[in-house]
C-alpha cells in the first residue's frame, strides 16, 4: 500500500509528465456551452464520452437523470459503495461553460484547444469548471489505483447548467436526496483567496438583482424650455440610488444587511488578507463599511452594487430631460439575510425618501448558505491538508461569489467543504480564461492527500447534527 509521500509523488509526476495537461485539453475540446442549442449537443457528448467513463473507471455504477426544469439540461450522477460502515463523501461539478467568445482571445487563441504560455493554461472551461472537476477525479483514480480501495462511499454529481443559474438543480437534489445521502461535500469551483494560499471556503455569498425604473414620459423634453419644472428621471434615479447605497458605498438600508457578524466568521477572517498580488486591483479603504476589515467585507458582509445605469444616449447627448431612467443593482449578501421581502424593503425605503414614483423590480438570483465554522469536519479538513501544504490553509466562511452551496447544506443537510483549484485572476467568464499549472500541480497533492484520509478513518468524530450521513 502506498504511503502518503509516495502517493504526492504520483501527483506531482502526473502534472510533471503533461499527462493532466492532455488529459484537460481533451475535456476543454467540448464546447459545452449551457446557453445555446450547439453546447446543449456537446454537454451530451461531454458527459457520454468523458464523465461517463472516468465515474466507471473508478468502479461508479453511473446514471443519467432528465432535468424537472425544461430550462436545465440533464444530471449524472456515479455512486460507488464499498461498505455501509464507511463514510460517504458526496462530490459535484458542473459540465457546463460560458460563451466561448471565439476571436477576442490574445494571440489568437482557439478557446477550445487547450494552450500553454509559461505557467498559464489557457482555454474556455479549463478553470471553470472542467478542469477542477478533472483534479479531483484524478486525485480519486491515483488513490484507487494506488491503494486498491478509496477506503470511503462515493458519490458525484455533476449538472450541466450551472453557468445559467443551476435551473432545477435544487428540486432535483430534493426529489435524490436518498441517492446522494452523504456526510460531507468535498468539491471544488471558484476561486483561491489567491494563487499562492490553499484556500478551502465552507459556502457562498447569495445574490439577488434589482431593477429600479423611473418612467416619467413617453417624450424627451428640450431642457431649456422645461428644465426647473419637469421631473428629471435621471436625477431622481440617481437619488435613488444613492438613498439605497452612498456614494462611498455603505448601504443605508437595515432591511439590507445581515443581523450581524458572527464572531467565529469574525476569527476565521482575522489573518485574511485582500489583493496585493500582482495583477490585483488596488483596495479602496473607504469604500464600504469602514467599520469591518476587507476580509470582513468581503467574505462576511453584504454589499449593494450598481450594475447598470442608463438614461438618454450617452455616446451622443442632447439638450433635452429624458423620459425615463433605469438602473440595474445587485446585492450581494451573507447566510442568515432576510431576502424573502427585499422589493417591499425598498419600496417602502424609497417612499419614505420621497421616490415614490420609482418602480422596483427583483429578481433573485441564487441563496447564500454556508457550514458553521466550528464544524468539526472543517477543523479535520484543516489540518490534513495543513500537513501536505507550505503555508496555512485559508478558511474562508464564504467566498464572495455564488455556488449553488445551500442545496447541499439546506436540502441534504450536509457539511460543505469547498477545495478550490483556481484564483481570482483566472479570467473564467471572459476571454483568456486559464489555469495556473502551479496550483494544478498543488491542487492534485492537495486533493489526494485529502482523500486519502479520508479513507484511512482519520475522519472526524461527529453526531448526527454535525455530519450527518
Amino acid at each position: 500500500m502506498s504511503t502518503p509521500a509516495e502517493l504526492v509523488s504520483k501527483a506531482q509526476e502526473h502534472v510533471d509528465s503533461g499527462a493532466f495537461f492532455a488529459e484537460l485539453a481533451e475535456l476543454v475540446r467540448y464546447p459545452t456551452v449551457s446557453d445555446h442549442p450547439d453546447g446543449r449537443v456537446a454537454i451530451k457528448a461531454y458527459l457520454d464520452e468523458v464523465l461517463t467513463p472516468a465515474l466507471t473507471e473508478l468502479g461508479c455504477t453511473v446514471r443519467r437523470y432528465p432535468n424537472p426544469d425544461p430550462a436545465g439540461g440533464p444530471f449524472l450522477i456515479g455512486t460507488r459503495i464499498e461498505s455501509p460502515e464507511l463514510p460517504t463523501v458526496l462530490c459535484y461539478g458542473h459540465a457546463d461553460v460560458v460563451d466561448g467568445h471565439e476571436g477576442r482571445w490574445s494571440e489568437g487563441r482557439d478557446p477550445w484547444t487547450l494552450t500553454a504560455d509559461g505557467e498559464r493554461w489557457y482555454g474556455r472551461g479549463s478553470a471553470d469548471n472542467k478542469g477542477q472537476h478533472l483534479i479531483n477525479l484524478t486525485a480519486l483514480r491515483l488513490l484507487l489505483a494506488e491503494t486498491g480501495s478509496l477506503g470511503f462511499n462515493l458519490k458525484f454529481l455533476f449538472e450541466t447548467g450551472e453557468e445559467i443559474g443551476s435551473p432545477g438543480l435544487g428540486e432535483f437534489v430534493a426529489a435524490q436526496s436518498r441517492a446522494l445521502g452523504a456526510d460531507v461535500l468535498i468539491a471544488s469551483d471558484g476561486p483561491r483567496l489567491d494563487a499562492t494560499t490553499p484556500t478551502v471556503f465552507l459556502g457562498a455569498r447569495g445574490a439577488v438583482r434589482i431593477s429600479l425604473d423611473v418612467d416619467l414620459r413617453p417624450d424627451a423634453y428640450h431642457s431649456g424650455n422645461w428644465g426647473g419644472v419637469l421631473r428629471n428621471p435621471a436625477t431622481t434615479l440617481t437619488g435613488a440610488i444613492a438613498c439605497l447605497v452612498d456614494g462611498h458605498g455603505r448601504i443605508r438600508v437595515p432591511g439590507l444587511l445581515p443581523p450581524e457578524l458572527p464572531d467565529s466568521v469574525r476569527e476565521a477572517l482575522a489573518e485574511i488578507r485582500i489583493a496585493g498580488k500582482p495583477g490585483d486591483p488596488a483596495l479602496e479603504e473607504s469604500w464600504g463599511d469602514t467599520g469591518l476589515s476587507a476580509a470582513e467585507r468581503l467574505y462576511g458582509w453584504n454589499t449593494l452594487e450598481v450594475l447598470s445605469l442608463g438614461a438618454g444616449d450617452i455616446d451622443r447627448p442632447v439638450n433635452a430631460i429624458p423620459g425615463k431612467a433605469r438602473a440595474v443593482l445587485q446585492l450581494r449578501y451573507v447566510a442568515g439575510t432576510e431576502v424573502s421581502d427585499v422589493a417591499d424593503t425598498i419600496r417602502k425605503h424609497l417612499a419614505s425618501q420621497g421616490f415614490s414614483m420609482v418602480e422596483v423590480a427583483v429578481e433573485a438570483s441564487f441563496q447564500a448558505s454556508r457550514t458553521p465554522v466550528g464544524n468539526p469536519w472543517v477543523g479535520w479538513a484543516k489540518g490534513v491538508l495543513d500537513e501536505v501544504s507550505d503555508r496555512p490553509v485559508a478558511i474562508l466562511p464564504s467566498f464572495g461569489g455564488g455556488l449553488p452551496n445551500h442545496v447541499f447544506t439546506d436540502i441534504l443537510g450536509i457539511a460543505t467543504l469547498w477545495l478550490p483549484h483556481s484564483y481570482p485572476g483566472c479570467l473564467q467568464h471572459a476571454p483568456d480564461e486559464h489555469l495556473l499549472a502551479p496550483i494544478v500541480r498543488e491542487g492534485l497533492v492537495l486533493a489526494t492527500t485529502l482523500f486519502h484520509a479520508l479513507g484511512r478513518f482519520t475522519t472526524p468524530a461527529t453526531d448526527t447534527a454535525a455530519a450527518p450521513r
